[in-house]
């Protein structure tokens, strides 16, 4: 599919930071619109992150750990998976998050897609795997991540539907593997 022609880029005049630490960083930008208005836009900035959607050795269940996440005060289902280190790959970090949150290392790791989930104001790439079979290698060593459980796929459109699953990686990676892996 060819791309569309680039009309109506955002120009950006200058900006400036007015928050900043590890976990987020707050700029506001001085930007003139295709319509030709100028006014100052926020633009925030969240580290990136991996994750990954493991499947058993059979393909019919899915690793999700049931949690609750206080800043939207919600139980959800989630894949493992966390922020990316420095200079760290993402698909060493969806690894390496997948042993410490659940203790499995994966067999094989494949790069669905990468995706920005409020690319309106923020920038927080979020890059997602599928791991085909996994084995168990330790202990979980992250102790508030939630209890991870081995979901049948079948379930998967259900917990969708019904608001059980809400984080945007985890409704990525499901419906990205349900729509392409159709069973």
């Amino acid at each position: 599919m060819d791309q569309p022609e680039k009309n109506g880029e955002w120009l950006v005049h200058g900006e400036r930071t007015i928050y900043d630490s590890e976990w987020v960083r707050v700029d506001l930008a001085d930007i003139t619109v295709p319509s030709g208005e100028r006014f100052e836009h926020h633009k925030v900035w969240l580290p990136p992150a991996a994750m990954t959607l493991v499947l058993d050795d059979e393909e019919r269940h899915v690793l999700l750990a049931y949690r609750h996440r206080f800043v939207a005060d919600v139980w959800n289902y989630e894949l493992p998976g966390g922020l990316l280190n420095e200079d760290e790959p993402a698909a060493v970090t969806a690894a390496r998050e997948l042993e410490e949150e659940a203790g499995y290392r994966p067999r094989s790791m494949e790069h669905l897609t990468t995706f920005e989930p409020m690319i309106g104001t923020v920038t927080n790439p979020h890059h997602v795997y599928l791991a085909r079979g996994v084995e168990s290698v330790a202990d979980s060593v992250e102790l508030n991540e939630g209890e991870f459980t081995w979901v049948p796929v079948d379930e998967l459109p259900k917990l969708v539907s019904s608001g059980q699953i809400v984080n945007s990686g985890t409704l990525v990676a499901v419906l990205h593997y349900l729509a392409f892996n159709p069973r």
